[in-house]
């Protein structure tokens, strides 16, 4: 991992055609290297005998079973409907 003295956030911020001040480069440098600091004490631990994952909490279907069940004919679906033509519902143009 590169040191936080090898990341230059005045460079990066330049690429980025950000205008920092030299207060907020400072801040930036400074969080940055917290950052990198916290990331490397991450890697010190020890994750060998961890099992590889896909989520952090485990998964599972939550759906239902389908069951049948009676749902509304087409009558009974277009009773409602304000326009109605040929069986179908009838809707304003949405796309030109």
């Amino acid at each position: 991992m590169a040191k936080s003295t090898d990341l230059d956030v005045a460079y990066v911020s330049k690429l980025a055609r950000l205008n920092l001040s030299d207060e907020e480069t400072k801040l930036f440098q400074k969080q940055l290297a917290d950052v990198l600091k916290y990331a490397e004490k991450l890697r010190q631990v020890d994750v060998s005998h961890v099992e590889a994952a896909a989520h952090a909490v485990p998964m599972f279907n939550v759906f239902r079973e389908d069951k049948p069940c009676d749902w509304l004919n087409a009558d009974e679906a277009l009773s409602n409907a304000p326009h109605k033509a040929n069986q179908l519902f009838v809707v304003t143009k949405v796309v030109e």
